[in-house]
């Protein structure tokens, strides 16, 4: 929000509505803003870059002998500008080449000397005594653009002046439109986000007031039920509807006749200017510029274009949404089709307007304007985001209207306006005002959005940690236009009309506060509870995975929960089933991912071009399905770990297992530090897994990962045809489990077994078993087995070594495992787990029909 200083003073003495803001100086109020209503981000010198330039009058005008485009022009400056040549009649010779110049005109002129207002802060272009094509030029008469003031070049800018405005020629730019010493404050948004009415200049300059402990009074056409004058002209009948009255609180709208569409005063253009929006014309200037000193948006239709829509005898503005298959070409030149829940304008026919984003391109007010529609409305602040969202429509009215402004204030500033149109640009009443208000009867009666809040003084000091008496916190709140009742300590508050988020007892302890000054409140910090706070499960699991992969040399990768289709093609994964964002951050980034890996199997093949021959990435994150929704109805976020190894085909080498085993691994690991309660087994996917959201693991080299009858996650390798479409390497396989899952499953009491002082002993077993006997039959077994034979104060753990079948056609297949085997009370010694090795095997021949090797 933009807020000038010399437009705060000008406005104080136009209505009267406070003391001096700044009776320490601009400097100090800054210091007061950041302390107490908002961080300033900038403090900017408007007026400086205009010191020189002077109004002025052409007195005569003749064209150049040696030049068609150029004129020749005396100009009055009333002999103000010193150390200038000067004509018999004390005129200053310039020489002009704009088409508009001409005798009798009020311009802008730039005296030798003066610096172009435009290359202020740029690259400063001094103006001096020149001579064009032999005739002698003092300066140079200004443009739009070279003023600052907008992007026109082809002319010349002419000043325009009120019926009671009178300027001497050769007044000070600065002087006549009040810009010495004027500073703006960008005082930053944020601040002001839950506080509508501080997006206008009124607003700020109440609370402005407000924390100097000023008392300020609203305009006395500020009020809630203003109205319009009645009928001055023939009729330009209107007829409003409102089709979606939960959406649109409020929607007032008047026509007028016979407006003058014309540049805006240079007061007018100065002040749009400071706020940062571009002059258009005089109606439209008009309807800005009550927007920034209200913070209500206004639009103006050309009424005669809005009736020639539905070719009827009166003009109709309907509120509504789009009907299937409307498009709309907008006031930018975009052509959008609204979204279906889109608040949109329009005629019996047509669609006109989307409501508190833009206007349509169709009804806009042009120099050919005559009759006009005004219209001040409320729309809901949701709806108004997710359509500006939806299409990319960053209006100023957007970002007032998404705030929330209260409906209470239409008729206030619409009445305004239409008193200002009729005075400025001789513009006439041809309706009554069409007000559609759906607001409830007791909003109405009480003139506030919200029932008054009861609070007593001990509660808001209690909260402030103050000593102040109810009287001090009525002033206070007084000061800037609350209603305050005082029944000994107790205070019955009500929000004026413009307020919209006064309705708790603590509303009124943050007004008092930041009032009083949140700087003056005691240093003193509260009685807190030190008692431990207990640590959230989840996190814990994400830190001992972390840690656990970390020590076993993977990198965690965090990438965007967002992919692009083409990826998702890529996987075998079909976009139809994930979540497509409607206004995605870039191209790139469209769809919502259904599972991790692939976000990790994108970032494979620029680790290897990189240089790095072998390596693991995992990631924690989300994923989500669409069709999968939570009790809630919504949709449902999978809380996700993924990981994947990869190696060059050189760096394969040293393994004699296939890159599945590498992944089972990590895997195994992994869920052994989790402490899982219950011990996991893998069992092949079924095949209408495949053509689902994990459709990129090969089938025959995957597995699912079970912790009993529950699917914990996928692990295996990639099939060929992702392997070539994202460049991957042969030896590549990852896991994806469900941490929620997980979680549910680990252990609730804490193990710890120590290491043992004893050696551990490693041996062989080699097993001849049938080809089409699992793996994980033979590991499990084992396993068991093993267990049955040793005491529990002995450790065993059988790893895998070797899987080997002379041809596809031979039935039997070699399986070979590593037992590490340790006792906590003694040595071992060979023949003591040569003897477990031979029941174990024993043991398989009879249940397996397995055959030592």
């Amino acid at each position: 929000m933009k807020v000038s200083i010399n437009t705060l003073h000008y406005y104080r003495d136009k209505y009267n509505w406070s003391d001096d803001p700044a009776p320490e100086g601009a400097e100090a109020l800054a210091d007061r803003i950041g302390a107490q209503l908002g961080a300033i981000e900038e403090v900017i010198d408007f007026g400086s870059k205009y010191q020189g330039a002077r109004v002025v009058r052409v007195a005569a005008c003749s064209k150049h002998p040696n030049a068609d485009k150029l004129n020749i022009c005396a100009i009055d400056d009333g002999g103000k500008t010193p150390d200038v040549e000067r004509d018999e009649n004390g005129f200053v010779q310039v020489v002009c080449g704009a088409p508009n110049v001409r005798e009798g005109l009020t311009v802008v002129w730039l005296p030798p000397g003066t610096t172009v207002p435009e290359s202020v802060g740029k690259d400063p272009f001094v103006l001096g005594k020149r001579e064009l094509r032999g005739v002698v030029s003092n300066g140079m008469l200004a443009s739009p653009r070279e003023l600052a003031m907008g992007d026109s070049h082809s002319g010349i800018l002419e000043v325009q002046l009120d019926s009671d405005e009178t300027i001497e020629p050769g007044t000070l730019f600065t002087d006549a439109y009040h810009l010495n010493g004027d500073v703006i404050f960008d005082i930053e948004n944020k601040m002001f986000t839950h506080r509508p009415d501080c997006f206008g200049l009124l607003g700020v300059a109440r609370e402005i007031a407000g924390i100097q402990h000023i008392a300020f009074r609203s305009p006395d056409w500020y009020r809630s039920d203003a109205n319009t004058p009645d009928i001055e002209t023939e009729e330009l009948p209107l007829e409003v509807r409102n089709e979606i009255p939960e959406l649109v609180r409020r929607f007032t709208a008047v026509t007028m006749r016979d407006v003058e569409v014309k540049p805006s005063p240079l007061w007018l253009q100065l002040d749009l200017l400071k706020a940062g929006i571009r002059p258009i014309s005089n109606i439209v200037d008009y309807t800005n510029y009550f927007m920034l000193l209200t913070g209500q948006p206004l639009h103006a239709y050309d009424y005669d274009k809005v009736k020639a829509l539905d070719n009827g005898d009166k003009a109709t503005l309907v509120v509504r949404y789009p009907r299937e298959g409307e498009k709309i070409k907008l006031l930018n030149g975009k052509e959008i089709e609204p979204r279906a829940e889109a608040m949109m304008i329009a005629t019996e026919t047509s669609l006109i307007g989307v409501g508190g984003v833009m206007g349509g391109f169709d009804t806009e007010v042009d120099n050919n304007t005559k009759n006009i529609i005004l219209e001040a409305a409320n729309f809901d602040m949701y709806s108004i985001r997710r359509t500006s969202m939806a299409h990319g429509l960053f209006t100023d009215a957007v970002t007032r209207f998404n705030k929330g402004q209260s409906p209470l204030q239409n008729r206030a500033v619409i009445a305004k306006i239409v008193d200002e149109i009729r005075m400025f640009a001789g513009g006439k009443v041809a309706s009554q005002l069409a007000d559609d208000n759906r607001l409830p009867a007791d909003v109405i009666e009480r003139d506030s959005l919200h029932p008054p809040v009861v609070v007593s003084d001990q509660f808001i000091n209690r909260r402030l940690g103050l000593q102040l008496m109810p009287e001090e916190m009525a002033a206070l709140l007084t000061n800037v236009e609350f209603d305050v009742q005082q029944n000994d300590h107790e205070l019955t508050v009500k929000a004026p009309f413009w307020r919209t988020d006064i309705e708790i007892p603590e509303d009124i302890v943050e007004e008092v506060g930041r009032l009083y000054g949140f700087d003056h409140l005691p240093l003193k910090l509260p009685h807190r509870d030190l008692t431990p706070v207990e640590k959230e499960p989840m996190v814990e699991l994400h830190s001992k995975i972390r840690a656990a992969l970390v020590k076993a040399g993977a990198n965690e990768a965090l990438t965007y929960s967002f992919v692009h289709g083409k990826l998702l093609a890529n996987v075998g994964q079909n976009p139809d089933q994930a979540f497509k964002l409607s206004n995605a951050l870039s191209p790139d980034v469209q769809y919502y991912r259904m599972s991790l890996i692939p976000s990790l199997l994108d970032k494979v093949n620029t680790n290897i071009r990189a240089g790095y021959d072998e390596f693991a990435l995992f990631e924690i994150g989300k994923a989500h399905v669409k069709g999968h929704q939570d009790e809630e109805g919504l949709p449902r976020e999978y809380r996700r770990l993924a990981f994947v190894y990869a190696a060059d085909a050189k760096s394969a080498k040293q393994y004699s297992g296939a890159a599945y085993y590498q992944a089972q691994s990590q895997l195994r690991n992994l869920l052994k530090v989790c402490e899982t309660s219950i011990k996991p087994t893998f069992a092949p996917i079924a095949d209408d897994d495949h053509g689902t959201a994990v459709s990129y693991f090969a089938k025959g080299r995957a597995a699912s990962v079970m912790l009993g009858d529950v699917q914990l996650g996928r692990l295996g390798e990639f099939t060929p045809t992702v392997r070539k479409a994202l460049k991957l390497p042969e030896f590549c396989a990852g896991f994806e489990i469900d941490l929620d899952i997980l979680l549910q499953s680990l252990s609730s009491e804490t193990s710890y077994l120590p290491l043992s002082r004893f050696p551990s002993i490693e041996q062989d077993l080699c097993l001849r078993v049938n080809s089409d006997m699992a793996y994980q039959r033979v590991y499990d077994f084992v396993t068991t087995e093993t267990a049955s034979l040793t005491s529990s104060n002995t450790y065993s753990n059988w790893q895998p070594v070797d899987i080997y079948q002379r041809s596809p056609e031979d039935p039997h297949k070699q399986v070979t495992l590593r037992l590490k085997i340790t006792d906590y009370d003694k040595t071992l010694r060979d023949s003591e787990v040569n003897a477990i090795l031979e029941k174990v095997a024993q043991a398989a021949g009879e249940k397996l029909d397995a055959e030592r090797v």
